[in-house]
């Protein structure tokens, strides 16, 4: 064996032969990890045929074919017309999916969205001050992890969802509850992520690097958006990975109470509740489709966090097996 070749001694483990691979980035890493993990990636290819059906499949089909009924096909079964059936006013339920899906899927995102934020600048600044900073923030955190999430969604939908008027925005009527849940799901599910990023800033602020910004006059802000919250970024991804789910199932079950986003916006737990008074009549066809998109969502996200968990941390074994 020539000299400028690596050699990988016998018996050596993968996690070591990955240290002296020079050749690959962190980036490359990770994604050796990731596609390692035959869960995640099933979960990945799960969610993009999901944004295929709901995002694609409203280029193909207009919104205004998922509102327009018939009642001569009322609560018909799936036929080669309408593959998912039919609703009580005659609605294309495949169709209605497709619109359905969309609420969800942005309304889990953007409160994903705020979570992230609040929880990174909340946590990451109690770590990074200190001192009174930190006992104030870490209070008001303990504060809100006392506070029931889901009945305060309940209530708030309650009596607010009314007095919100409808939004219209890129063509679509979303309905006030929309911005109400969103709200509180993105203010009541941040404190978990504050506390993971003020414990992964609170070991990075002391090292070489940050005291080195200092020596060099750079600002507060800079050390902390430039090298603090690059390097918390790992768990930050598996949080909001784990976090979307979460608030597509959280916006699912209020919906599905009739508490949650109301008519004119579809959502799949919405769509689920309009379908309550026809169980007992055989109209399965109502409830199973969109219950069984939340289930394989929820579950393509789940999987997919738990492998980006995995291949981020590179002290994790599982991977590796």
């Amino acid at each position: 064996m020539s000299a400028d070749t690596l050699s990988v001694p016998v018996g050596l483990d993968l996690r070591a032969a990955e240290a002296i691979a020079p050749e690959l980035s962190p980036a490359q890493l990770v994604w050796r990890r990731f596609r390692r993990h035959r869960m995640a990636l099933a979960g990945a290819v799960g969610l993009v045929l999901l944004m295929v059906y709901i995002v694609g499949g409203s280029l193909v089909i207009p919104e205004s074919a998922s509102n327009a009924g018939s009642l001569r096909e009322r609560l018909q079964p799936p036929t080669a017309d309408h593959w998912f059936g039919t609703d009580s006013i005659g609605r294309d339920v495949f169709t209605r999916i497709i619109y359905g899906g969309q609420i969800s899927i942005v309304i889990g995102v953007l409160a994903v969205v705020l979570e992230v934020t609040l929880g990174t600048l909340i946590g990451g600044f109690a770590a990074y001050y200190g001192g009174w900073v930190d006992a104030v923030l870490m209070r008001f955190t303990e504060a809100m992890l006392a506070i029931p999430s889901l009945f305060l969604l309940i209530v708030l939908s309650k009596f607010l969802s009314n007095d919100i008027p409808t939004v219209e925005l890129w063509g679509r009527t979303f309905s006030g509850s929309v911005v109400i849940v969103i709200v509180v799901i993105g203010c009541t599910s941040w404190m978990y992520l504050a506390r993971i990023v003020r414990a992964n800033v609170l070991s990075l602020r002391e090292l070489d690097y940050v005291s080195a910004s200092r020596a060099l006059g750079a600002s507060h802000g800079r050390i902390f958006f430039s090298h603090l919250v690059p390097n918390t970024i790992a768990p930050i991804i598996v949080s909001a990975t784990l976090g979307l789910a979460q608030a597509v199932i959280t916006e699912a079950y209020v919906s599905f109470l009739g508490l949650g986003v109301q008519p004119p916006t579809a959502t799949w737990g919405n769509m689920m509740d309009q379908s309550l008074s026809f169980i007992q009549r055989g109209v399965w066809w109502m409830w199973t489709f969109p219950s069984l998109l939340i289930v394989l969502t929820i579950l393509s996200i789940n999987l997919l966090g738990d492998g980006l968990r995995d291949a981020l941390d590179p002290r994790t074994a599982k991977h590796l097996g």
